[in-house]
This record gives structure tokens, sequence and C-alpha cells, in this order.
């Protein structure tokens, strides 16, 4: 009984979808995981991205796009509701023990899918794992989820005849592990800028080029969905958006609320989008499913707070904002607002150092001993030297107009005190108007934070083991491990 009644309000509302004057429109959600705006359309040379590069020259490039949360899970699930992961209390990263939606929210793939889309989610063409092909899309939300009812399957091409269709295709490019190449193109090498807040060393330039050879693979899955698209004749019907779930994943990139960590590409092409335009207003991922809401003629629910930036007016804002909490085992709490020039950045524990604890960073992040131990050897600049400082100040204050990059905190400049003062206040009231979830007592349904530590330390000191025979190696043991693994000494004999 159950299955016809859903058969028959299908049928009814594909009846609405068809007598509408305009066909319903299909969409298509590229989305890279961990990647900021490095390809060659948003400036970056040295990098080979030619598929990206034509979806930008076919369609719209916007400049000024920013995640909610510096870290995948937390993002991802702001995202898929068009509403703030603090509002709806699911701000921590990689939870345990995911819990049921709340009334009234609902995921954008659930809402298209009862009015009559046929909604996918898959891997990449392309993507393996351990040899074997990958199908299946990445969800990683913070909310238990019936896949059933979010989705139909994982092939778009399996709709009905006419039926509009929203895909998903996830890309797990360029998160880390990174394949390191086999070597090293020195003109290559030699072109990476590396942000002054990072040490010129060449096992952070071979760490970064790892990086950008993995947005190149990003690159060539997105040239697989497109041919994908052209090939079935949709593509000139089908609004395609690439974007990345938050910024790079490198140690002042992901896991921080920096502009390094936050500032995401995100390029439109289809119907009603013209070809090479640039967008620099302000957009927030949590903008993207209503703006889908939009132009598929259904109304946007009252409790998602992103605004439609496709299919009518271009929303009037001066801020968006993002958070931070506890990614895995390492608790934190951060704010931030971002206004047409500059970013405000509060620490609610500013006694914690920057390198707070993280079993996946120090697992995977070469740069980590590597900037320790150079800091221990005073190998580091000034500004270096501030990043690694082993507590924070409660107010960050960057400059975004002279300091794009968002490395040099004017926090305590004098002349900042107005520019501040009108950014906390916007801080503020974005706080109050959520009700920051981050800020209320855990409901209990997760382990323990001790629990958490204690069994992903577990898993740091076997990772550990098996690289270099020890548990706890130190930083030296480690920094040595990662120069023999990119080829800067001898080869380590384990894996």
């Amino acid at each position: 009984m159950k299955t016809i009644l859903c058969f028959l309000a299908s049928l009814v509302s594909l009846a609405a979808l068809a007598s509408a004057a305009v066909p319903p429109m299909n969409f298509v959600w590229i989305i890279a995981d961990d990647m900021s705006p490095d390809t060659a359309a948003y400036g970056l040379a040295g990098v080979r991205t030619p598929h990206l590069d034509a979806l930008a020259a076919q369609g719209r490039r916007y400049t000024r796009a920013y995640a909610t949360a510096p870290v995948c899970s937390s993002s991802r699930s702001a995202f898929i509701l068009g509403c703030s992961q603090i509002t709806t209390g699911l701000h921590a990263h990689d939870v345990e023990n995911p819990q049921p939606l709340p009334a009234p929210f609902e995921p954008l793939p659930a809402l298209l899918r009862k009015a009559g889309w046929f909604v996918s989610n898959a891997a990449a063409p392309g993507t393996m794992r351990n040899g074997r092909a990958i199908t299946k899309g990445k969800t990683h939300y913070n909310f238990a989820h019936d896949a059933a009812v979010m989705f139909d399957g994982d092939d778009w091409r399996k709709r009905r005849p006419g039926q509009p269709f929203f895909a998903q295709f996830q890309i797990t490019e360029p998160h880390r592990p990174f394949p390191i190449p086999a070597a090293f193109d020195p003109a290559k090498l030699d072109a990476i800028r590396l942000p002054a807040n990072y040490p010129d060393h060449p096992l952070m330039r071979r760490d970064w080029y790892a990086y950008q050879h993995s947005v190149e693979v990003v690159d060539q899955r997105v040239g697989a969905i497109l041919a994908q698209l052209r090939e079935e004749g949709v593509l000139d019907q089908t609004i395609v958006m690439f974007f990345s779930d938050h910024g790079r994943p490198m140690p002042w990139g992901k896991q921080w609320l920096s502009v390094e960590g936050l500032h995401v590409p995100l390029i439109v092409r289809g119907p009603g989008v013209g070809a090479r335009e640039v967008e620099e207003r302000l957009v927030s991922l949590i903008d993207l499913a209503p703006s889908m809401l939009r132009l598929a003629r259904l109304p946007v629910p009252a409790w998602m707070e992103g605004r439609a930036v496709l299919g009518g007016e271009f929303p009037a804002r001066a801020h968006v904002f993002a958070a931070r909490d506890r990614c895995g085992d390492a608790a934190d709490r951060i704010r931030a607002v971002i206004g047409t020039d500059a970013l405000l950045v509060r620490n609610f524990s500013p006694g914690l150092p920057r390198f707070n604890w993280s079993s996946y960073k120090e697992d995977s992040y070469p740069g980590l001993p590597l900037l320790r131990v150079l800091g221990a050897a005073g190998g580091l600049d000034g500004l270096q030297t501030q990043w690694v400082a082993t507590n924070r100040p409660e107010f960050e204050y960057y400059d975004l107009k002279r300091d794009p990059q968002g490395l040099r905190n004017l926090a305590a400049d004098a002349a900042r005190t107005g520019a501040m003062s009108g950014l906390r206040a916007a801080l503020d009231d974005w706080l109050k108007a959520t009700g920051d979830r981050g800020a209320l007592p855990d409901p209990g349904t997760e382990p323990s934070l001790g629990e958490i530590q204690a069994k992903k330390r577990g898993d740091y000191q076997r990772t550990w083991t098996r690289r270099v025979g020890k548990p706890e190696p130190t930083d030296a043991e480690r920094l040595a491990w990662w120069e023999k693994s990119y080829g800067l000494t001898a080869k380590p004999a384990q894996p």
C-alpha cells in the first residue's frame, strides 16, 4: 500500500511539472573534497585544470564563496539543508552516533525527490578504492538518514523518460592522503607560491605539489562528468555547479576559520547563466539549496537560512558566517563573520594553541611536525611564529582588501576598533538568531570527549607503529618519515 501511494504521489508531482509552462530544470552538483579556489581560472599558475577553466568560461565564476564550516561533515550537513550547522545542532565534525533530523528540517534531495525529481548520489566516474571501482557517493552528514528516502540510486541515467533529475557527484580528491608523485617537475616545484605563514621548505613545497597534482585529478573527474552529461544530450538543459565542501587540507586551512579554510571555488553553468561571468559579491554554501528550490519553482522553507543566488534578484547582504566546533578529537569553539572587505574571528577558548591536537591531522599532515621542528630551532620568521603560538587572542581581525589571504591579524590596531565593533555586533546578532547550539551542553548522544580522544589516539598510535615502529614518535622522527616518503631522503622501509 505504501509503495502504491508513493507511486501515485510521484505521478501527481510529475503531472504538475509537465503542466508548467517551462520544462523543469535538471541540476548537477559536483563536489570536491578539501579544495580552495586553486585552478587556473582563479589565477593559480602552474596547475592544469582545462575542464574547470572551460566550465568557468562557459558560465559564472564566484570569487567570494565561503563554506559555513572548515571541515567536511559540518559543512555538508549545512549546505544539504541550506541552514547553518549551529542552528541545527550538526556542528560537531564526524559524530559517533548521528541522530535523526528534528522537525522541520529536511534535506534538499528529499524535497526535490518528493516533488518528482530523480535524485542520485554517486562517486565521480573513475573513482577507485583498493583497486575496485566505487559508484556510491559520499554523504558524511551529521544526521541519521535513510538513503532510500533521500536518493533514487547512484546513476541519474536510470530515471524515467522525461523525468527531471538532481545528480550529485562526489570527488574524493584532493582529500588526503595525496598520491605522492614518482617524480617532481623542478619547474612546477619552483612555480609554487606558498602563503607567507608557511615556511619555504623542500618538504612543504613537495606536499603542496602533491596537493596541486590532486587538484588536477579533480579536473579530470569533472571532465568525465561533463562528458557523460554531453553524451546523454542533457548538458545544455542542466544547471551544473562545481564547488568544494571547504578549503585545502593544509595546517592552517582545513579545521580553521581562516580564508584558506573557508574560501571555496564555486562555478555555475547552465540555462540563464551567461558565459564568462564573474560574481564578486558574498555567497555562502548554504545559499545553494534555496537556489535549487527557486529554480525548481518550489517553495523555499522558512527555516532555510541561505538565500537564493540564482533565478532572481541577487540577495543583498553585508556578511556571511562560519563556525568551527569539535573536529574528531580536537575540541574547540570558534565563530567568524566575513564582510565585504574584512574577516573577524572569535576564539571562545583563546588558551588553546593553534596546534590543537587532531589525530587525523597529526597522522596525515607533514607540515605539522615540520612547523614544530623549525619553530623549536628558530627557523620560522615573525609571521610564521605567530601562527604556531601556544595560545590565541580572543579576537582576530584581517583586512581582506589589503591582505586577501587573511594572514596578518590587526585586532590590536586601535585604528581598526570601529570596523571591528561593527563586525562583532553582526556576529553577536547571528549567534542569537541561530541559537548557537555549539554553546549548549552536549545532549548526551555522543561518547565523552575523553572516550573519543582515547579511541582516536589509539588509531594514531597504530598508524605510527606501522610506519616507524613506535606508537609515539617525536616530531623529528615523524618529520624524517615524511621526508623519506616525499623522496627527500632514502625511501622508508614500511608504507
